[in-house]
């Protein structure tokens, strides 16, 4: 009976990071189709998650020839904390209640218990967000990329 139910993840985060760190480092302009194929996903999904950073004030875009999507703030004064939020700040943890407000005791003290160390680890999770810059990430890279004599190509990363 016990089989392998990987929560589906939401990896939103990670690749807008991703995509925030090489547009640092190479300071052009990053069309959707670029971004796209750097994701392996469609310029469509591309504009409608970049739109979210373009509402916060983290990225800005421009249309025509030589346009695309540049940073709009220096990623020292931008942590996790905030493109997670302006990215819709998904739900962390895919375990949670069955039911909200159970008439079962034991299911309401099972409940509290679980609230309480969810909603412990999410503000842990928040406050660490908070705490990394991504001018921090993007130093890691740099570093990597010079060890590795990515200097020239960082894409090949």
């Amino acid at each position: 009976m016990t089989k392998d139910r990987r929560a589906r993840t939401d990896g939103r985060l990670s690749r807008m990071l991703h995509v925030l760190l090489h547009m640092a480092r190479q300071d052009v302009a990053f069309t959707s189709d670029q971004i796209a194929k750097m994701l392996n996903t469609n310029p469509v999904l591309v504009r409608r998650t970049m739109a979210g950073l373009r509402e916060a004030g983290y990225v800005r875009s421009e249309k025509g020839h030589g346009g695309g999507w540049t940073l709009a703030k220096d990623l020292s004064n931008v942590s996790l904390l905030d493109i997670y939020k302006a990215l819709g700040g998904s739900t962390i943890f895919a375990i949670g209640n069955i039911n909200d407000n159970p008439e079962c005791a034991v299911e309401r003290v099972v409940n509290g218990a679980m609230n309480d160390a969810l909603n412990e680890a999410e503000a842990l999770l928040m406050e660490r967000f908070e705490a990394v810059a991504l001018s921090d990430l993007a130093q890691q890279f740099d570093e990597i990329c010079r060890a590795r004599g990515w200097d020239d190509n960082p894409h090949s990363v």
